[in-house]
């Protein structure tokens, strides 16, 4: 029978026979992982919690990559804290320098057709050479590097038939863009983007890494490529060569659904604030003032997307009301433009250069001005997400994110120059190929000497208890659509160097979105959250499902949530609660008295009334999750669920 690349991986990796039909539970077995500083620490405390001598995982990797700016001591020790956790389980870690976990990834250790499991959300960034890529929270990770599969409802595989070829000043952010106006921030949930046609053909490696990057911005489970010559070629750049596997789909495959996105059709486009699909084209906001403009990260942070900036910003001066900051995405790539003279083109213009770091696109360092708007090349720009609550972000490719540096207004490169060589730009034939900054696992044995060095700021991980019989509470939030995992825990430097501690960290939950939630939360003792649609989209951080956990919420009643947070919900204990009707989100208020009766029972049967003794109503919601889910949460979670099995 014909498959689709989707399809074709998930068989191969299916870890018990299933039938593979979308919205079913179906168990893969995980052959790559990846882990990052801010999110990693949870998740090797859960593994060290198993008890387990070493991952099993084929290749696992430990990147060093988002808060390099140390403020304090709390992050350089969770990296010596990292560091020993990789060389006592056996894990590859990458260090402070050596580039952005995704880009340095599908370069340095992906394969096309394995699957790879990472501790973030842009973890799809691999799809780019026909990887089966999925972002999840630690404790999954965790789970998978003892060797258990990774649970997943089957997704809808939708076609993406690109036709034609991109236009000069056109760029692969503005594919995605184009998706993002069409499917919105939560039309791909429970859904594969595979990326197929002739217009598919003429994108490179690095073109495919910043759709499949985004596509974790409409909640998409994960987006891929074909493995065909051009991957082929960018094996051969990075000289491994040998470890090329095609991968294509079957003439004749079947898909769930398909669209059609002409590529020569698109021109600039330009998501808004403050979400990642509220789209415009140039035309609509050019001449809006700038303050700041940041071009880089995993999005769009390649050799040709800084390049063709440079060639934009070439012979020109960055406006003198611009600061204009640039971060490479890998030190390979950093390298190759040194030795191009591509740098110095872009320091002669007057931009700044940061480290090799995710950095300002994760809110780590470069905040934006009071009120302040920034054009950044980054995926988000959720309230907040820069690290400045008032300030306003716009996201762009680079070519416009350039021009708008020389303009000082948010500007098309075709205004003032003839963009047509932007079109002779291109990858590299070889890389600047350097290995140096990472440190491979160790030989068992001498792993097994291996002392862990733990830091002050390194809390114990919480566990949940079971659900009481009759669970009594209030509603400490209220929240509405599209809250983000930016919303529950904030990103800057120093939150992100408090992601080890709970204790801590817990203390700033919805700090931004609510400053009383805390308190309330911890004067209720025992409360719900009640949200609107698409609750927790956005980052895979666990600390937006650890953090409320530990102040004492016990359930989340939403209209919608988003794949890896309700996941992240069940991993701790929380109850993720649909409502069975959205019309109910109108009958709670803050402070609400709630009591769910003979909890067990009704979560165990998916199906949970909730009593508003405040209101006199009864609410029917749905507890979406699987049977194994089920037990997960009756348990009080995944860890002491895993460590029953182990």
């Amino acid at each position: 029978m014909a498959q689709n690349m989707a399809r074709k991986i998930i068989a191969q990796h299916l870890a018990s026979v299933a039938d593979i039909v979308p919205g079913e539970e179906i168990y893969l077995t995980i052959d790559q992982t990846l882990t990052h500083d801010i999110t990693a620490v949870m998740g090797y405390l859960a593994f060290e919690a198993l008890d387990l001598p070493r991952v099993k995982t084929e290749v696992s990797v430990s990147y060093l990559d988002h808060n390099l700016l140390y403020i304090d001591s709390k992050t350089p020790d969770d990296h010596i804290f990292l560091q020993s956790i990789a060389k006592k389980y056996g894990l590859y870690l990458s260090r402070p320098g050596n580039g952005i976990c995704h880009s340095v990834h599908f370069a340095r250790f992906g394969i096309p057709g394995k699957t790879l499991l990472g501790t973030d959300s842009h973890t799809p960034t691999s799809g780019a050479i026909g990887m089966l890529a999925i972002g999840a929270g630690g404790m999954d990770v965790a789970t998978v590097m003892a060797g258990f599969p990774l649970r997943l409802k089957m997704p809808e595989i939708v076609n993406v038939k690109l036709t034609g070829r991109l236009r000069p000043g056109v760029n692969a952010k503005d594919v995605v863009l184009e998706m993002l106006r069409r499917y919105g921030v939560n039309g791909g949930l429970g859904k594969i983007f595979e990326y197929t046609g002739e217009g598919a053909k003429t994108l490179q490696v690095p073109e495919r890494s910043t759709i499949t990057n985004m596509g974790a911005e409409m909640g998409a489970t994960t987006s891929l490529f074909a493995a065909d010559d051009i991957v082929r070629g960018f094996f051969a750049a990075q000289n491994r060569e040998k470890e090329y596997v095609p991968l294509y789909p079957d003439e004749g495959c079947a898909y769930d659904d398909e669209i059609t996105i002409a590529l020569d059709q698109l021109e600039p486009l330009v998501a808004c604030p403050h979400q990642p699909d509220n789209i415009k084209t140039v035309a609509e906001v050019e001449k809006v003032k700038v303050q700041q403009v940041y071009i880089g990260s995993c999005t769009n942070g390649s050799y040709a997307d800084l390049a063709k900036a440079a060639a934009v910003l070439k012979g020109r001066t960055v406006h003198e009301d611009i600061s204009l900051t640039v971060s490479v995405s890998t030190r390979q790539i950093f390298q190759q433009l040194v030795v191009d003279g591509i740098m110095d083109d872009l320091l002669a213009c007057g931009a700044r250069i940061t480290e090799v770091a995710c950095g300002a696109c994760a809110g780590i360092g470069q905040a934006p001005s009071t009120g302040g708007i920034s054009v950044r090349t980054s995926n988000r720009n959720f309230k907040g997400r820069a690290g400045t609550a008032d300030a306003s972000l716009y996201l762009v490719s680079p070519e416009v994110a350039a021009a708008t540096a020389v303009r000082g207004v948010i500007a098309d490169p075709k205004e003032f120059m003839d963009v047509s060589p932007l079109a002779e730009i291109v990858e590299p034939d070889k890389y600047q190929v350097n290995d140096n900054l990472l440190i491979a696992p160790l030989p068992p044995q001498e792993a097994a000497r291996v002392e862990i060095i733990r830091g002050p700021n390194i809390k114990p991980l919480p566990v949940n208890t079971p659900p009481a019989q009759t669970i009594r509470a209030k509603v400490s939030l209220k929240a509405g659509d599209n809250i983000s995992t930016d919303d529950i825990t904030p990103a800057n430097a120093q939150f992100s160097s408090m992601r080890s501690n709970i204790p801590l960290i817990a203390e700033y939950a919805y700090s931004r979105y609510d400053p009383g939630f805390v308190a309330r939360a911890k004067e209720m003792a025992v409360s719900v959250i009640v949200g609107g649609e698409n609750y927790g989209q956005g980052s895979s951080r666990e600390h937006a499902a650890i953090t409320p956990m530990f102040l004492g919420v016990k359930a989340i009643l939403a209209k919608s949530m988003a794949r890896i947070h309700k996941s992240n919900l069940i991993n701790f204990g929380v109850i993720p609660l649909i409502f069975e009707n959205p019309n109910d989100y109108g009958k709670f208020e803050l402070a609400d008295e709630v009591v769910i009766n003979n909890a067990p029972a009704q979560i165990q049967a998916k199906k949970v009334f909730v009593e508003n003794l405040s209101k006199n109503a009864v609410i029917p919601a749905i507890v979406d999750a699987s049977d194994e889910e089920i037990r997960m949460i009756l348990a009080g979670g995944q860890l002491p669920f895993l460590k029953s099995k182990v």
